[in-house]
């Protein structure tokens, strides 16, 4: 057998692996879709309880930060918050009830870790022009893993069919996005430049 002969039988037949490709992704599609949804599922709620916790805390943590505020605007965005933070607390105990569970939380690590980044800069920055700042970016933090969270619980719901959880969740996403905005005007209008 020359080169070209031993090239040519170790060549992969291209349709061969189409199809084979095609029969596995079938058949994966098929029979485990039950199981798929079942773990989509359990992954639900779980980052459900995660999110729940996580809020839970905030009602504690933003009006600790309210008071530490300087700037008005700032006082009242926290406070604010803070009202829309039990309704999201709620919200949460709804949509545990649309999938015939308990309301119950899991120890966030993350939020954990992001309230008492929060706690300490307002312990290492009291009394500084930088403190609003500070509490900006605190803030911010927190805002953006509720909305990567709550993104990814809606997109979890829809793909299981549960649309009315869907649609109750995207309101306390819409909140989330809403303060990360005021957060951002805030400090573009004022905060950021009181702390030069």
């Amino acid at each position: 057998m020359n080169m070209a002969e031993m090239l040519e039988t170790k060549k992969p037949d291209p349709m061969k692996k189409q199809s084979a490709t095609s029969a596995n992704g079938s058949a994966r599609k098929n029979g485990s879709t039950e199981k798929e949804n079942k773990d989509l599922r359990k992954l639900l709620e779980d980052q459900l309880a995660d999110i729940y916790y996580a809020e839970k805390k905030l009602t504690k943590a933003i009006p600790k930060m309210a008071k530490a505020a300087q700037d008005e605007e700032l006082v009242q965005s926290f406070e604010d918050h803070a009202k829309e933070t039990e309704g999201q607390v709620e919200r949460c105990e709804r949509a545990f009830d649309m999938l015939g569970k308990p309301a119950k939380g899991k120890k966030c690590e993350a939020i954990e870790g992001l309230i008492e980044e929060a706690e300490d800069l307002m312990k290492e920055y009291k009394g500084s022009i930088a403190l609003d700042a500070a509490l900006v970016d605190a803030a911010q933090k927190v805002e953006h893993y509720e909305i990567a969270t709550y993104g990814s619980l809606i997109a979890w719901a829809r793909e299981l069919g549960e649309k009315e959880l869907a649609d109750l969740l995207e309101e306390t996403l819409q909140e989330e996005k809403g303060c990360n905005n005021k957060l951002t005007e805030l400090a573009e209008s004022g905060v950021n430049a009181a702390a030069v």
